[in-house]
């Protein structure tokens, strides 16, 4: 990958829930935190000498290391790449490591806290090898202690002197927690790339799960659809060969495959309508685990399902459209599917978290609200549905009995 690449964020193929992007926000906060701390102790520690003393190098050595700061907390933001994630633009890269380098430069020149000089160029190879391959990444690393550790040998070699490991508790407590900013970050990465790939498992989960229900469908299709087909194929070949012949055995086999038609007409029917084989228990439980296997906590209440078959019927459709709506329409990490008695019937509610911003804004009804609220209302029943703060409601009563109105 070149320099000049903008790097690709390590997202999962499809959108992924509010809460990666509330890990990846606590992690970045994590990092930039320890990063501030680090250099607020640099430039605390870098302002006691200067203030004893304030010549061009002390001032050019505050601007630099002000710079160095500055482009360090900046470029966090380009982590969001995850491990191996590629260079920024390369303006970026020399905005981070030309300042340090300064820092590393100028701090030569002057006899205070001189170890601490080489830490911000130490910082910015750290937040580079993040961003670079296994072996690139270790070899920067080894480049940026290198470097650290050729300071108070080039200071020996312009002053004759060298200088020992500071005393000052400080400064000490900033150069070992400055050692261990690697493993910080590439620890905190590692479990940023952890969470994305679990949400991704988690998305295609879901999605194998509605897949899986539109082959149980196909396969329903096709049990009802191939072998009437087939007979009734057979049965018109049998009756064009005898229609010269036998008239009347035609007319009968012409009559078997219109019967055969219609019976296979019904059954589509029933099938595309939720009629056939549609039991409201079976709806509820597969709607749990659809949505659990989407990665919503699904809390499922059943009191006894209704003896009318068309209410049964109905509630199960209901349940079928809202787990839909959940899955197109949401990023669902709670949901709620409750049948309860009353008085008159039993009423359906379904409710969920996650509205997306599109389904709010949206207030022109889906179809299949529309067709659901119309074969309710046949019922005598109502459905209603409601959005308040992110939480989506529907809610299908049905009478026990026939028809109310």
């Amino acid at each position: 990958m070149s320099a000049a690449t903008a790097p690709e964020v390590l997202q999962p193929t499809t959108r992924p829930g509010r809460s990666v992007h509330t890990t990846w926000t606590y992690t970045l906060g994590c990092m930039v935190f320890i990063l501030v701390v680090l250099d607020f102790m640099l430039v605390v520690l870098a302002l006691e000498p200067a203030k004893a003393r304030f010549d061009a190098v002390a001032g050019l050595l505050l601007i630099s290391l002000v710079c160095a700061v500055a482009t360090q907390i900046r470029y966090c933001w380009f982590l969001r790449a995850g491990l191996s994630g590629g260079f920024p633009p390369i303006a970026w890269t020399l905005a981070l490591v030309i300042p340090s380098a300064a820092v590393w430069i100028v701090g030569l020149f002057t006899n205070a806290h001189v170890l601490m000089w080489s830490l911000p160029l130490w910082l910015a190879a750290c937040l580079i090898a993040c961003l670079l391959p296994n072996r690139q990444r270790l070899a920067v690393l080894a480049a940026g202690l290198a470097l650290t550790l050729l300071h108070p040998i080039t200071y020996l070699i312009l002053h004759g002197q060298s200088y020992a490991f500071p005393e000052e508790p400080g400064l000490r407590m900033l150069i070992s927690y400055a050692a261990t900013m690697p493993v910080v970050l590439l620890s905190s990465l590692w479990w940023w790339r952890i969470v994305v790939e679990l949400d991704r498992h988690r998305l295609m989960a879901g999605e194998l799960a509605v897949a899986q229900e539109r082959l149980r469908f196909a396969a329903d299709l096709h049990d009802i659809q191939g072998h009437h087909l087939q007979v009734i194929a057979l049965k018109s070949e049998l009756a064009e060969r005898l229609l010269t012949i036998d008239a009347e055995a035609a007319r009968g086999h012409i009559h078997d495959s219109r019967l055969i038609a219609k019976q296979a007409l019904e059954e589509t029917r029933s099938l595309v309508s939720g009629y056939r084989g549609t039991v409201l228990k079976n709806e509820l439980e597969n709607a749990r685990e659809v949505l659990s296997a989407a990665g919503a906590q699904c809390e499922l209440t059943i009191d006894p399902v209704p003896e009318n078959p068309d209410a049964h019927k109905a509630l199960a459709m209901a349940v079928r459209e809202a787990t839909t709506n959940i899955l197109r329409h949401s990023n669902a990490t709670l949901a709620s599917i409750t049948l309860a008695a009353s008085a008159n019937g039993c009423i359906l509610t379904v409710s969920n978290n996650g509205v997306t911003s599109e389904a709010t804004g949206s207030r022109t009804p889906g179809n299949g609200l529309a067709g659901l609220r119309e074969r309710i209302s046949a019922l005598g029943g109502n459905l209603e549905t409601t959005t308040n703060a992110g939480f989506f409601e529907l809610q299908a009563s049905v009478p026990s009995k026939g028809n109310a109105q």
